[in-house]
């Protein structure tokens, strides 16, 4: 959604001057209140001296700035000014209060001054030291060096790191032998090797791997207390000879001369419990019992409770809800296995994945009868089986004033008793513009989707679904028509059945081997003649069409708490249509009777063509209220066959609030094209082949309103890319893609935004300009700031594109 600026310019211009004005008086007056023995804090540095390498002392530098180490924080910065401080002293010492300011001096945007206190600094420095220790620097030093005038205090601490340990030698020390077996075998997943700089972290992380690893070998007992490490730090050479240590020591000079690094030995052992009485043992799974519908406070000792015996599942139930079967092939563990720790997480992601409880919980507990076995426990909360909803949304565009669009969603968590879901959504919406004083409606649409989705692999020969939690097969049907006022009214019948599942804790797969649609295309006479006929592209793509094929995507996303400083998310997807469809065509032409094919019958072409895409976006949080996003994106389309151009529905298109935001969308592109004609300005519709994009965008926070329950939020951005089409268009000069004009036609774009985050949804509005333009014939790079009339408004208005959205542009 995008709009122009208004005449209301004036109001914004009154609010940017008080804005200046403030944070000039918060420049200059934040050390007014405090007492003559008070220093303000106002800077830490931290410089990094060693022999470690430049990225690693970056990330030691990063590491010592934060706040667990260096204990006092300057005040937070605002356009280069302690803003929230001057807005502390406006509520404590001249008590401002009228409606703008209880708005402006909400809690979330105060900050008292930070008062300088050098035992703070004292207990940092030996913090940091601590720190350095544990990331092997273990020669190490800290100072640091204060510096007060005018009431303003900074502190700047030199490091000096040292050489970094390394590990030299890796000893087991583990009397039970099978426990021994077990580490053995799985010692080349080590996260600790030999070579490797020494980290007290990769302990920590040692040490949860071997209790991941004992545990799914079948030692239910066994535990994280039980592994301990050793740390040498002193050659064993030193003791070769005890009846010469001057051999030792000489024997240690020799072995370490020209050494870059000091190297340590680490031993790791593993204990059975102090009682000797007690010794870890594999145990196995003895029974499972189940219970569909346990109440959140419920007796598994419930008379209540009917029981049903599955294969060898326990079902404990009240009511049928659920068809035992159903049951059965979704809990994975058996009477009979080992136990295993990832096995049990396994089997609770696979429970929860159905869809249909609300809770799910796993217990063992420990048989006395028999011993080393155990009796699992699974106790089901189901969800309510139906739920509806309905969504409202207003929007505002370049090309339209106002649209609105409503949605309607219902779901049946649980058809038939076999955790099938049917979700069924209907939606309409219009745009109407304003034209000569009279609202006109410019475009309207209406469609709904029916799916159902059945929680296993429905094939005609069976599959194995193993541990895959999330395996679902997705049957799914809709329509969609759209009418644009004097121009043309498109039908969209789709769909389409594949396969849904996650193939690891990152990973997941969707998979659609049928996928159809129908697309009617009724243009407006006029519409046809003046703007269609015109471009024989246009035309072509506008012609009806079948697309039957298949859809593969593949998408990895490691966003959860093991990747809060920086996380990834690549989509990768691939589309033909034509292949098998042309088989079935050709086929019916030879079996019918009159000879005629389904092209032939329905008038109604195949869409030959093969699209993919990729997808990659990187996140880095910087601190706890700034992050880093980035995004590129690939796609190409290739029609084949008889087809030599994509579907309408299936081109690309660049410009608009979630691409390059400096254009208008569907208005940039193909390659150095511009469309000057007159319907352009009511009709923007650029589309082509292939789409070549990345952006940049640095968020960070800014204030906190309405009590903390919004959060006010800024960006800059940078975005780049364009679309071309593969082959020549006459009517489209400069459209066409060649490697050597890339650089001349990628359009740059860049600008600012604002972020109101409601928690559960977030309005966004940016502001974008050009910077190089492909079509701009200044100069031959395309580099369009020469250009740039800030102080015009026309040019503003021609120019700086408002986008307005909801949620994040990627």
């Amino acid at each position: 959604m995008q709009q122009r600026p208004h005449s209301s310019l004036f109001i914004y211009l009154n609010y940017s001057i008080f804005l200046i004005i403030s944070l000039a008086l918060a420049a200059c007056s934040n050390t007014k209140y405090l007492q003559k023995n008070q220093a303000l804090y106002i800077d830490a540095d931290v410089e990094v001296k060693g022999e470690a390498s430049s990225v690693d002392k970056q990330d030691i530098r990063s590491s010592l700035t934060s706040k667990q180490l260096m204990l006092q924080q300057p005040n937070t910065l605002f356009v280069g000014t302690r803003f929230k401080v001057w807005l502390n002293n406006q509520k404590e010492n001249k008590k401002k209060s009228n409606w703008f300011w209880n708005l402006m001096l909400s809690e979330r945007n105060l900050e008292k001054p930070v008062i300088y206190d050098s035992l703070q600094t004292k207990e940092s420095v030996k913090r940091m030291l601590s720190y350095l220790n544990n990331q092997g620097y273990f020669y190490a030093t800290v100072n640091y060096k204060e510096s007060i005038k005018r009431q303003k205090a900074t502190v700047t601490y030199n490091v000096n790191t040292g050489k970094n340990f390394v590990i030299n030698k890796i000893y087991y020390e583990i009397p039970d032998t099978n426990l021994q077996k077990v580490v053995k075998e799985g010692e080349n997943l080590s996260v600790i090797k030999t070579g490797m700089a020494y980290k007290q972290e990769l302990l920590g992380s040692e040490r949860e791997r071997l209790l991941r690893l004992v545990r799914n070998a079948g030692y239910y007992k066994f535990d994280r207390d039980a592994i301990e490490f050793e740390i040498d730090t002193l050659h064993k050479t030193l003791f070769r000879n005890l009846m010469n240590p001057f051999e030792g020591i000489v024997n240690v000079y020799n072995e370490r001369k020209g050494m870059d690094r000091p190297k340590m030995d680490i031993s790791v052992r593993i204990w059975h419990p102090e009682d000797s009485s007690i010794r870890y043992q594999k145990y196995v799974i003895d029974s499972v019992i189940a219970y569909p519908d346990y109440p959140v406070y419920g007796n598994n000792a419930d008379s209540m409770f009917k029981t049903n015996q599955q294969n060898e599942l326990t079902i404990r139930y009240r009511q049928n809800i659920l068809k035992p079967s159903v049951l059965s092939r979704s809990v994975i563990l058996k009477k009979g296995e080992i136990f295993s720790q990832q096995r049990t997480n396994d089997a609770i992601n696979r429970l929860y994945d159905l869809g249909a409880w609300q809770f799910v919980t796993l217990q063992y507990r420990e048989r006395t009868d028999t011993p080393n076995t155990l009796s699992t426990y699974i106790f089901l909360t189901p969800k309510r089986r139906q739920e509806i909803g309905a969504n409202f949304e207003i929007s505002t565009s370049s090309d339209y004033l106002i649209g609105s669009g409503v949605s309607l969603n219902y779901k049946h968590l649980n058809i038939a008793r076999s955790a099938t879901q049917l979700s069924v959504s209907l939606n309409t919406g219009v745009e109407l513009i304003r034209s000569q004083g009279k609202w006109m409606l410019q475009s309207q649409e209406i469609g709904g989707q029916v799916s159902l989705i059945f929680p296993r692999f429905i094939t005609p020969f069976n599959i194995a679904q193993g541990t895959r939690s999330a395996v679902k097969t997705r049957l799914t049907a809709g329509v969609d028509y759209l009418t644009r006022s004097s121009k043309f009214y498109i039908s969209n019948i789709n769909a389409s059945f594949g396969y849904e599942w996650n193939a690891s804790l990152y990973k997941r797969w969707i998979v659609k081997p049928i996928s159809l649609n129908y697309v009617g295309v009724n243009l407006n006479p006029v519409f046809k003649e003046t703007v269609v006929n015109e471009n024989p592209y246009l035309k072509r793509s506008f012609e009806p069409a079948f697309i039957g094929g298949e859809n593969v995507t593949y998408i990895y996303s490691n966003n959860d708490v093991l990747h809060k400083n920086h996380y990834s998310y690549f989509r990768a997807n691939v589309e033909e249509s034509g292949a098998w469809l042309n088989g079935i065509n050709s086929l019916w032409g030879t079996i019918a009777s009159n000879g005629k094919d389904l092209e032939s019958m329905t008038n109604m072409p195949i869409a030959n063509f093969v699209k993919l895409e990729a997808d990659y976006r990187h996140y880095w949080t910087l601190t706890s209220h700034t992050v880093l996003a980035t995004r590129s994106y690939a796609g190409v389309g290739i029609p084949y066959g008889k087809s030599d151009v994509m579907p309408y529905i299936r081109q690309f298109t660049a410009g608009g609030p979630n691409s390059l935001r400096a254009w208008r969308l569907r208005t940039l592109g193909p390659g150095r094209f511009k469309d000057s004609s007159p319907t352009a300005s009511t009709f923007p519709d650029q589309t082509g082949d292939m789409k070549l994009e990345g952006n940049v965008e640095y968020r960070f926070d800014l204030l906190r309103l309405f009590d903390g329950s919004v959060n006010l939020k800024g960006a800059t951005f940078l975005d780049f890319g364009n679309i071309w089409m593969l082959r020549k268009d006459t009517t489209r000069p400069g459209g066409e893609f060649k490697l050597g004009n890339l650089y001349r036609d990628l359009a740059v774009g860049t600008g600012a935004g604002l972020r109101l985050d409601f928690s559960f949804f977030l309005i966004r509005i940016d502001w974008g300009i050009p910077v190089k333009v492909p079509y701009f014939t200044g100069n031959k790079s395309g580099w369009y700031l020469s250009q740039w009339q800030l102080g015009n408004a026309g040019w503003r208005r021609d120019n700086i594109i408002w986008n307005v959205a909801i949620g994040y542009p990627f």
